[in-house]
């Protein structure tokens, strides 16, 4: 991982009242799979379209893939590939026609020899005259994906990619991601599933507006300082009314059959539990996982607004 593929700050988007992005800096390594992180309406999509020149933004400055984030957006959009939240290929076409449209609008030199490579690569040959509007959620991925390489650009920008997509075909997408950035592409990659977000290099995660942590997967539970204790036992659901609000206590959540109970101050936090703390339950202290820490985020983030 070497220079800098995006490094900007300050970057802000307002939509009348409505500040989407708010003073928002990031930076990513070449080679390096971001993650970026929040629930919907948290100004995701809306940054990354100003990244790639499709927004203009209000305020920030920065540069993507050595180019002016203001002035030299056509220079930056013909070095990304952006795979939006919506299929949005052409769906009464064939996967080769898609692909092939797609080349001539970037005006792809030897466009049949770079189409043909772009279907081996992501294993469409055999398809390659279906229809997109027949494809599962799996190809419709492969093919879009295929579509953001056909220009070979430096830098993708995958906004929830893998939505609606079976668990075997999303482990295959991310196979392809990473064996891509090994060669030296960038991702910047917008997603909600925790453990897509634990194969990134490095985490942003984006709330209201506000980016609210950066890092590895480990310096982000690190940094939230967060004490999450596991529970097991009968009656979950009445232990977690019990806990909820108490002081101390800053998340209570069932994963699965056990409870989850967090806080960011281990004194205050052991003090809420003790009563519960019977022969009836099971405690054990744990690492806080990324949902329990962005979920905390979200909820210290409400309350302070």
């Amino acid at each position: 991982m070497g220079e800098l593929a995006i490094d900007v700050t300050g970057m802000t988007k307002r939509f009348g009242p409505l500040v989407a992005v708010d003073h928002v800096g990031l930076q990513v390594r070449a080679g390096e799979v971001c993650g970026f992180l929040g629930p919907n309406g948290s100004g995701k999509t809306t940054f990354i379209r100003m990244l790639c020149g499709l927004l203009e933004p209000d305020e920030g400055e920065g540069v993507v893939l050595g180019h002016d984030v203001l002035t030299e957006s056509e220079a930056i959009k013909r070095q990304v590939g952006y795979m939006t939240q919506k299929f949005s290929f052409w769906e009464d076409l064939s996967i080769e026609e898609n692909i092939d449209f797609v080349a001539r609008m970037y005006g792809i030199r030897k466009r049949r020899d770079a189409v043909r490579q772009s279907l081996e690569q992501l294993g469409l040959t055999q398809r390659r005259r279906q229809l997109a509007g027949q494809l599962s959620g799996g190809w419709k991925q492969r093919l879009a994906l295929a579509a953001c390489l056909i220009h070979e650009p430096k830098l993708l920008l995958l906004d929830e990619p893998t939505a609606g997509v079976d668990p075997k075909a999303r482990r295959e997408f991310w196979a392809e991601i990473h064996e891509l950035a090994g060669r030296g592409l960038t991702f910047l990659i917008a997603t909600h599933y925790m453990d897509e977000a634990e194969r990134c290099h490095r985490l942003a995660y984006l709330l209201y507006g506000k980016l609210l942590t950066t890092g590895t997967v480990q310096e982000v539970i690190r940094n939230s300082q967060l004490t999450t204790w596991e529970v097991s036992g009968p009656n979950l659901l009445w232990l977690e009314q019990q806990l909820r609000g108490r002081p101390g206590v800053d998340l209570s959540a069932p994963f699965g059959s056990l409870l989850h109970v967090s806080g960011d101050d281990p004194a205050a936090l052991e003090e809420a539990i003790r009563p519960f703390r019977t022969g009836d339950y099971q405690w054990r202290q744990i690492e806080a996982g990324l949902e329990d820490v962005f979920i905390h985020l979200m909820e210290r983030s409400r309350k302070s607004a």
